[in-house]
């Protein structure tokens, strides 16, 4: 006759041999996990650059956030030289709903940029790889895309975007090793915005047939950075006339 089966000394409710449901337990927590969104830039975490215009970090902001966080960014969003370009002037909801859509999407960060201890610009950092906009240029893979805007207009027309655009793409190659390239897509009629991100090292590369923009498609390389052959500011090329964009 066989022995009897082993009897638990444990606490009630436990299977006598805690082993036998560990593999499917594993399996069931690995599969919640792979199931969440992952973070693609733990920037909470990255150490502060240092720039002649202070110390510069970005703080992750979030929809769950405190009402006086998101008041600021969508203070900055009725700006109208910044919803020109933006197109998120409105309520509040507005500025909630976007940030919501950043965060939910999985491959983006949405932050404020800090500088000497006060938060004045909105940065977004995406895996560019991962978002619609790969489907209108060469994508490769681990790609970072910059969307970014100045909150105040004492803090613009003054070289602190390019500043600050060269010291984000810095702290990008810095703490995320698979990241080749940084790139940007600012609507090819914000001229500004386009002569600061060639003031910080980016080249113009295309122009894209976005659905809401025609854009410069702006890259930095890693490769030129780590290399010192970035190269002096280069000018916009003149806009000409393209039958094919609107």
């Amino acid at each position: 006759m066989p022995p009897d089966p082993p009897t638990s000394t444990g606490p009630p409710g436990l299977l006598p041999d805690d082993t036998i449901d560990f593999g499917a337990g594993l399996g069931r927590l690995l599969r919640q996990e792979a199931a969440r969104p992952s973070v693609p830039y733990d920037v909470a975490g990255w150490t502060p650059a240092e720039t002649p215009a202070g110390p510069f970090r970005l703080e992750p902001v979030g929809p769950a956030d405190g009402g006086r966080d998101l008041a600021l960014l969508h203070r900055w969003m009725n700006d109208p030289s910044v919803a020109a370009f933006w197109q998120l002037a409105g309520p509040a909801a507005v500025t909630a709903r976007h940030v919501r859509a950043q965060v939910d999407a999985g491959h983006s960060v949405p932050c404020f940029g800090v500088l000497g201890g006060v938060r004045m610009s909105y940065w977004e950092l995406y895996r560019a790889d991962r978002d619609p906009l790969a489907g209108h240029y060469p994508a490769r893979p681990h790609d970072t895309g910059v969307h970014l805007l100045v909150g105040g207009g004492a803090d613009r027309g003054r070289g602190l975007g390019s500043l600050l655009i060269r010291a984000v793409s810095d702290l990008v190659f810095d703490n995320h090793a698979s990241c080749a390239r940084v790139l940007a897509e600012p609507d090819v009629h914000n001229v500004a915005s386009v002569a600061a991100f060639l003031n910080a090292g980016f080249h113009f590369r295309a122009e894209l047939a976005l659905p809401d923009k025609r854009a410069a498609l702006m890259v930095r390389e890693r490769a030129e950075r780590d290399g010192g052959a970035e190269s002096a500011a280069r000018p916009y090329p003149p806009e000409q006339p393209r039958p094919d964009l609107p």
